[in-house]
Order: structure tokens, then C-alpha cells, then sequence
């Protein structure tokens, strides 16, 4: 938008953070946090492509401790808490998440198709909000001026019912009285998720937030919960083990399950089935 100048992205996120919270069992707190990150990371899959992809991770003294989320420039999205559920002392009255996080170290990983070594950098993280923090990066690690808004409304039973998120960057040529202007448009945006749990689309929200500056409309793509793991890796894990772990394995209880941190999808294996898997590996 605007002439070139402004580079936008923007995300309908609602059935991937409900699906994410019922595969993790998250609370209402702990699918904001995630879900944030979540919207965050699929955002992020928008600068790159083909089977690039990019990590975010925090580790934080708070009560959270940290989180990492993995997105693939296909639109797949997948990552877990730290802690889940969050131990809190007490209640919480609203979604300020600046205490939960407490002082931590916010990094963004690009894993790019062919390359030896991931692209990282880091910050260390001064307001505990995520869209605050985020730009900060941009701002401190690539020197670009950036924007993002992440939005999830709850209904009366804590679902969420609209999700969603928009990143802001600047491009060259983009004048400082353009950025004032869109910060203080983007200081007024509110009913994302509101306005998605209604009906109205992302890309008809973004159009009618910024018509002024004349977007132009790119490409588009899906984006969801979606997790590589397999039984196959997990029995391929299984075989490497070392013969010590083999054999607490062998003397414990049965069935085996394994939990993928990163989808929450449980493997579960019966005593046979693992005999076999050390036989075989024999």
C-alpha cells in the first residue's frame, strides 16, 4: 500500500487457535499467550517462501517461562508453552501479559531451504507484550520501522471466536509523515477479533482500516495447525535410544505414550511393540 511504500500482511486466525487450544487442553490465559505467538509466527511465514520457515521463541522468568512457535511459508503453524497451564498466584483481571512474561530474551529464527545454519537474531524484551516486542526486534535487528496488531476475542464460554493480526512494514522510500500516520492509526485499531467473529473478513477489515492508502492485493494463502510429527518418528526415536533408557523403558509401565510438544498429539506404544522396536534395531 501506498504507492509501494508499505508492505502489509494480515491473517484470519480463529480455527487455528481454537484447534491449537483443544489439541494442547489450554485455559483462557494460556491460549492468549500462545494464541498470540501463533498469529504472530503465521505473519512471519510472509517473508518467506517455499519450504523456508521461521521460529520465534522466548525465554522469560515469569510465570510462562517461554514459548516457541514454528510457521512454514506454506501457512503451517505449530509450537507450545513452557508452561501449560500458567501457575498463577491469583486470578487474572485482565490480559495484560507484561507479568507473565517478566524479563526474557525474544529471538526470530529463519531456516532457510538449503542453507547450513539458521538466520537468528535476538532481543531482550521491554514491554512483555508480544506486538510491542515484535517491532521492537524488527526495529533493534533489521533497523525497519514495523507494525503489528494481534487480536483474540473470547465468547461468554472462553472459546475463541475471532482471531487475527496484521504486520505493518516499511518499505523503501516510505516517509517518516507516513509512518506517524499509520502509528496513529494503528494506536486506533480495536475490534479485530470482534469484527472477524461477525463475519467480516480479514482482507475487507484491512481495506476498510487503510483505504486511504490504497492497497493493492498481492497473493493470499491458507494458514493452520499443522504439526510434521508421525508415528514413524517417534518409533525411529525410540530405536536410537541408548540401551539404559531402553531398559527403564522395558521396567516401566505400559502403554508407552509419547506427547509431541509442539501439536499435542499423543503416540502411544504397547509393551510388544517396543520389544519389537529394540529387537529389530539389534
Amino acid at each position: 500500500m501506498a504507492d509501494g511504500k508499505v508492505r502489509v500482511s494480515a491473517v484470519q486466525a480463529t480455527s487455528m487457535i481454537n484447534q491449537m487450544r483443544a489439541n494442547h487442553g489450554l485455559g483462557i490465559m494460556e491460549t492468549y499467550v500462545l494464541g498470540q505467538a501463533y498469529i504472530a509466527g503465521a505473519l512471519l511465514a510472509s517473508t518467506v517462501k517455499n519450504n523456508d520457515r521461521i521460529q520465534l521463541q522466548i525465554e522469560c522468568g515469569g510465570p510462562i517461562k517461554g514459548l516457541s512457535v514454528e510457521a512454514w511459508a506454506s501457512g503451517a503453524v505449530r509450537g507450545y508453552l513452557a508452561n501449560n497451564p500458567i501457575p498463577l498466584t491469583k486470578p487474572v483481571e485482565s490480559f495484560d501479559t507484561s507479568m507473565l512474561y517478566g524479563p526474557g530474551f525474544l529471538s526470530i529464527s529463519k531456516i532457510l531451504e538449503g542453507s547450513k545454519a539458521p538466520f537468528t537474531g535476538q532481543i531482550m524484551m521491554e514491554y512483555g507484550n508480544l506486538a510491542n516486542d515484535l517491532a521492537l526486534y524488527f526495529r533493534q535487528s533489521e533497523q525497519t520501522p514495523t507494525l503489528f496488531y494481534l487480536s483474540i476475542d473470547f465468547d461468554r464460554k472462553g472459546r475463541a471466536w475471532g482471531a487475527g493480526g496484521l504486520f505493518l512494514q516499511a518499505l523503501p522510500g516510505c516517509s517518516d509523515e507516513i509512518l506517524s500516520d499509520l502509528h496513529d492509526k494503528a494506536a486506533k485499531l480495536r475490534g479485530l477479533g470482534r469484527s472477524l467473529s461477525e463475519g467480516i473478513g480479514i482482507r475487507e477489515y484491512t481495506e476498510s482500516r487503510f483505504a486511504d492508502y490504497g492497497i493493492q492485493h498481492e497473493a493470499h494463502f491458507p494458514v493452520g495447525f499443522s504439526c510434521p510429527c508421525s508415528r514413524d518418528n517417534f518409533r525411529n526415536y525410540l530405536k536410537g535410544l541408548p540401551e539404559g533408557e531402553r531398559k527403564a523403558i522395558r521396567e516401566g509401565s505400559f502403554p508407552l505414550v509419547l506427547e509431541c510438544f509442539n501439536c499435542g498429539t499423543d503416540y502411544s506404544f504397547e509393551k510388544s511393540e517396543i520389544n519389537g522396536l529394540f529387537q529389530e534395531e539389534k
